[in-house]
C-alpha cells in the first residue's frame, strides 16, 4: 500500500511511501553484524561502482538463503531491512534457534513453515523445483543444488515453474528469461514481499543521500577532458557511433556477458528476444 505524505514542504509534496505492518522496530541483535562502508570499492580499494558513498549507518542482517533448517519453524516478526528492497522475517524454530528469511507475501506473524523435500508447496515453505507444482509462483531459487537461493530475491518478484522433464526443470524468471534449472535445486513458495517498492516515490534528493548514492552528471554538461560526451558550442549530441562512457567504453546497447559460458545452453529464451 501506497502512502501520499502531507504536503509540509517542497521535498514531501510529491513523495509517496510504500507502508508495511512492521511488528518490531529494532532487529533481533544476535542475527545482525556490523558492515564496513565500502564506498562503490572492490576488494582492491578501486571504484567499480560510481556515485556511492555516503548514507546512513547500518547493520547488516543475517539471512539464511540456504534454508538447511527441516525442522518447522513459527514466524515471530516482519521486519524493515535496510539493506534490501524486501521485507525480512524473523523465524523461531523448535529447537530454540532463531533465523530471518526473506518475508513472502501475505505471511503473517504466527504461520509455520518448514523446510525439505516432502513439504506441502504452501507459502513460505521450502522445497526442491522437482517438488513444486507447475504454475506456482516462488522466490530465492538456488542456480546450484546446496548453494542456496541466488535469485528472486528483490521485492514484489517471482519466478514460475513451466515444465518438468528428467532431471531438469523449466523455469519462467522475472525477466522474461526461461531457463533450465537441475530438480533438486530449491526455491521457496510465494512472491516476495514489499510489492509497492518499485511504485514508490522518494520526493527529494536527500532521501537518495541518505541511501548511499552520490549526484550523476550527465556526460555532455562536462568538460570534453573529462567525458567523451563534453564539450561543443551550445548543447549538443552524444555523437557517433554511440553513447560512451567516461572511459571511451561502449555502454548502450554493448554486451556484456561472455558468450562462451557454459550456462548459456541452459538459457531456452533470452530475457531480450
Amino acid at each position: 500500500m501506497l502512502k501520499k505524505v502531507n504536503p509540509t514542504s517542497a521535498g514531501v509534496r510529491h513523495r509517496l511511501n510504500a507502508v508495511n505492518e512492521f511488528t518490531v522496530s529494532k532487529p533481533e541483535k544476535s542475527l545482525t553484524e556490523k558492515q564496513k562502508k565500502n564506498a562503490g570499492r572492490n576488494a582492491h580499494g578501486h571504484v567499480t561502482t560510481r556515485h556511492r558513498g555516503g548514507g546512513v549507518k547500518r547493520r547488516y542482517r543475517l539471512i539464511d538463503f540456504r534454508r538447511t533448517k527441516t525442522i518447522d519453524g513459527r514466524v515471530a516478526t516482519i521486519e524493515y531491512d535496510p539493506n534490501r528492497s524486501a521485507n525480512i522475517a524473523l523465524i523461531h524454530y523448535r529447537d530454540g534457534e532463531k533465523r530471518y528469511i526473506l518475508a513472502p507475501d501475505t505471511i503473517k506473524v504466527g504461520d509455520i513453515i518448514s523446510t525439505g523435500p516432502e513439504v506441502e508447496p504452501k507459502i513460505g515453505n521450502c522445497l526442491p523445483l522437482k517438488r513444486i507444482p507447475v504454475g506456482l509462483p516462488i522466490h530465492n531459487l538456488e542456480l546450484t543444488p546446496g548453494k542456496g537461493g541466488q535469485i528472486v530475491r528483490s521485492a514484489g518478484t517471482a519466478a514460475y515453474v513451466q515444465s518438468k522433464e528428467e532431471d531438469l526443470v523449466t523455469v519462467k524468471l522475472p525477466s522474461g528469461e526461461v531457463r533450465l534449472l537441475k530438480s533438486d535445486c530449491f526455491a521457496t513458495i510465494g512472491q516476495v514481499s514489499n510489492l509497492d517498492h518499485k511504485n514508490r516515490k522518494l520526493g527529494k534528493a536527500g532521501i537518495r543521500r541518505l541511501m548511499g548514492w552520490r549526484p550523476s552528471v550527465r556526460g555532455i554538461a562536462q568538460h570534453p577532458d573529462s567525458h567523451p560526451h563534453g564539450g561543443g558550442e551550445g548543447r549538443s549530441g552524444i555523437g557517433m557511433p554511440s553513447p560512451k562512457s567516461p572511459w571511451g567504453k561502449r555502454t548502450l546497447g554493448k554486451k556484456t556477458r561472455k558468450g562462451n559460458r557454459y550456462s548459456n545452453k541452459l538459457i531456452v529464451k533470452n530475457r531480450n528476444r
